[in-house]
């Protein structure tokens, strides 16, 4: 699978979309409270494609980018909260 990822953010509003194939297959969105903190509250990936990591892919592709801009993040998706629940090495972006 060739997936790439494309961030945007406009306003308060940000998103990362995966294509797969050229084709947005998924999305993890997020509104921005200050300049330096972010509440994520969405995660989104096609039903034919679940089960092939995409979600993890938005999830890595999130957190590099809060450690890259040192912003930190509120998760409010379900999936997000859970991921930061199992995975420790990941906490520091945490708000």
């Amino acid at each position: 699978m060739t997936q790439t990822i494309e961030h945007q953010e406009a306003a308060s509003r940000g998103v990362f979309h995966i294509h797969h194939d050229g084709k947005q297959v998924g999305e993890m969105t997020y509104s921005r409270t200050n300049p330096s903190l972010v509440v994520v509250d969405h995660t989104y990936v096609d039903p034919n494609l679940r089960g092939h990591g995409l979600a993890q892919q938005l999830q890595d592709a999130m957190v590099a980018w809060a450690r890259e801009t040192n912003n930190k993040v509120i998760p409010v998706c379900s999936y997000v909260k859970h991921q930061f629940e199992r995975n420790p090495a990941i906490r520091d972006v945490l708000a």
